[in-house]
């Protein structure tokens, strides 16, 4: 199966996907906030909220797994992404890192389904275009070297995440046609 195949880009509320688990763009606390962090937190009910308290919270970067209490997906992934402050404090590598430590945590438990988020473009402030950039990178790389096959969903909350997830998938087929 081509990479391509495993990436499905939709617009869809992330917390109505039946799925392994879903990624949930949090603060440092995981306490909940606002943005998809909030509806992740509302639909998965107070349970959520009381394992997360015991995980201690999550570094900017990293990746944390709960249960998805209330929601249709199995589990959640908590990662922290980076808050933008112009490029130069390493906010792509830490980006990349939530996508990364998602993806590890969810092949480590063998999950086959798993849906993102766009990760730090709301009130983070990580322009559009280089997020999406990243993300479908990121990902496209860890399918193309993971020991099976896992089917990722980006759920895109707007029409410019959309569209800009689309444009990189689209640069990174014709790249990979160009090898």
């Amino acid at each position: 199966m081509k990479v391509e195949e495993l990436i499905e880009i939709s617009k869809v509320d992330i917390t109505t996907l039946a799925v392994d688990a879903i990624v949930n763009a949090a603060n440092s606390s995981l306490s909940g906030g606002g943005g998809v962090d909030g509806a992740i937190h509302r639909g998965a009910g107070p349970g959520l909220l009381q394992e997360c308290i015991g995980l201690g919270g999550c570094p900017t970067g990293a990746a944390k797994l709960t249960g998805g209490h209330n929601l249709p997906a199995r589990h959640v992934i908590h990662t922290v992404g980076p808050i933008w402050r112009g490029g130069g404090a390493q906010e792509a590598a830490l980006l990349a890192s939530c996508y990364r430590e998602s993806l590890r945590i969810a092949a480590e438990r063998g999950f086959s389904t798993i849906a993102f988020p766009a990760i730090s473009c709301g009130v983070y402030g990580f322009p559009v275009d280089q997020a999406c950039a990243i993300a479908v990178d990121t990902v496209w790389n860890f399918l193309d070297s993971a020991p099976f096959p896992m089917k990722i969903i980006f759920a895109c909350f707007n029409d410019q995440v959309y569209d800009e997830l689309n444009r990189a998938l689209r640069d990174r087929v014709a790249a990979v046609g160009l090898d």
